[in-house]
């Protein structure tokens, strides 16, 4: 189209001005949905969306969480958690009293009717100890051989580092994620020795040799549970783009990473393809290719899209499906102990509202035929296609098709208790991983990454079965690292 000016305009013929008319008005909604989707774009924040919260900036963005009758801190019956004295202390100092303050009277013979205490709970100065092992060299006074004593298995070097210190390194660069060489600087501030960062690095190589049929076990025991949650997120590896996948339950988490977000890396990892239980994830499109398992949708990720769409659009649909579903949960989290699901006239009056609100939605969100210009609120609408493949849709849309085709996985935790509200879980599990990306900007090995998933996947377990990290790393390195006991009996 060529701009005009009014002479021009007003020489031409109505077909003309109609063809003008007809052109400009695709212009304007060409236009008209480009500004739409760039606001909606500046709008997205990490409550109203699946963006990161570090993708927030200074601005704070509101919770989904309900604002609670109960006020912050210690709550009233709380049994408090305070610093307590010790019947039998490692040290005590006595400070006497010699004279009278107030007439200078010698005091130093008088016997104390009373001892006030107080206690400082402090660490005491920490170094390195040595210990030498010594062999014997004898001469076998029978055959003249010369025979000599066997050290440890574990003391393998004229001088090195002793287990409980490597456990240390582990901990600190990998459940604390403290970088190499200020890992190496904390050593010779505690310590007075500074190991070289060969040394972390090799610790964490034990280490990972050390727990490798742990983690073994814990991937057989997530394909044996009858829930597990998954979810993926970025990392770089090698100065590339690479997929970190998780597994977890509330006792058990596997992490691996592989270059492939999708399908692809999720049967090269191995749990998904053998997993019959159900599959709690968010809604992305290649988790419900693995057939063998039921799925379950997680309605966090559900009620910030609602919350964006609310603000954005100002769509009553919206609000009302996210009041649904928070209802929903309150009314599952109030539910007697022994029911695994709610009743069955609670059920059906649930899926009742559920298809109200979504063909209100429909209504509010009719589908275009991109050929004929055809609105169509139906759900169960005809996908058309043009040469460039299906028409690009608005978020509700997109959403209300989403909700109505998988109502089952969307409301899978009040038919089943067991399920999760949420994806919660495995997002925690993830978060730690992403720090230390953000710590580190990349992992310079792919060996380096697929040790910091194992030794990751077996303090996470050690973790959620409450025991003591440091501790449990030392144990590996003895030869006796921490196993889940539900997994005893697993095969190897």
């Amino acid at each position: 189209m060529t701009d005009l000016d009014n002479k021009q305009l007003t020489e031409l013929d109505k077909g003309s001005l109609i063809a003008m008319i007809v052109e400009l008005r695709e212009v304007v909604s060409k236009q008209a949905a480009l500004i739409q989707e760039l606001r909606d774009q500046l709008a997205k924040n990490s409550q109203n969306s699946g963006k990161p919260p570090s993708s927030d900036g200074l601005k704070k963005a509101r919770s989904l969480r309900e604002k609670g009758e109960r006020h912050s801190g210690g709550q009233m019956g709380h049994e408090g958690h305070t610093l307590k004295m010790v019947e039998h202390p490692d040290h005590v100092e006595r400070h006497r009293v010699t004279a009278c303050p107030h007439c200078a009277a010698n005091l130093g013979e008088v016997e104390p009717y009373e001892v006030e205490r107080r206690q400082v709970f402090d660490v005491p100065p920490v170094r390195l100890e040595v210990t030498e092992h010594q062999v014997e060299v004898k001469q076998c006074p029978h055959c003249g051989r010369v025979v000599r004593g066997c050290f440890p298995a574990e003391v393998t070097q004229p001088a090195q580092y002793g287990p409980r210190l490597a456990a240390q390194a582990v901990y600190l660069t990998v459940y604390q994620l403290i970088p190499l060489a200020r890992a190496c600087e904390m050593f010779e501030d505690l310590y007075g020795q500074s190991p070289s960062q060969a040394f972390l690095l090799e610790a964490q190589a034990a280490c990972e040799q050390q727990i490798d049929p742990v983690v073994k076990r814990i991937k057989h025991g997530l394909i044996a549970s009858d829930i597990v949650h998954f979810d993926e997120s970025g990392v770089r590896v090698e100065g590339c783009l690479n997929w970190l996948h998780t597994a977890g339950t509330e006792r058990l988490t596997y992490y691996a990473i592989h270059p492939r977000r999708g399908q692809v890396g999720m049967q090269a990892i191995g749990i998904l393809p053998e997993f019959r239980g159900r599959a709690m994830h968010d809604h992305w499109l290649p988790y419900l290719k693995f057939e063998n398992c039921r799925h379950a949708f997680c309605n966090a990720h559900h009620l910030r899209e609602l919350r964006f769409i609310v603000e954005q659009y100002d769509q009553t649909w919206a609000r009302d499906m996210a009041r649904l579903l928070l209802d929903i949960k309150a009314e599952v989290a109030a539910a007697p102990p022994d029911h695994m699901a709610l009743l069955p006239e609670r059920i059906a009056d649930y899926e009742r509202r559920y298809a109200t609100i979504l063909q209100q939605g429909f209504e509010a969100n009719p589908s275009l035929d991109p050929g004929t210009g055809v609105e169509h609120p139906s759900p169960n609408k005809p996908r058309y296609r043009g040469k460039r493949g299906r028409k690009k849709q608005t978020p509700p849309r997109n959403l209300l098709d989403r909700l109505h085709r998988h109502k089952a996985q969307t409301l899978a935790f009040m038919h089943d208790f067991r399920v999760p509200f949420d994806n919660n879980l495995a997002e925690r599990d993830v978060r730690m991983v992403k720090l230390k990306a953000k710590i580190s900007g990349t992992f310079r090995t792919r060996l380096g990454a697929h040790t910091f998933c194992a030794i990751r996947s077996y303090i996470s377990t050690v973790r959620k079965h409450g025991c003591n990290v440091i501790q449990s790393i030392h144990d590996a390195f003895l030869g006796q690292p921490f196993m889940p006991f539900t997994l005893a009996e697993l095969p190897e």
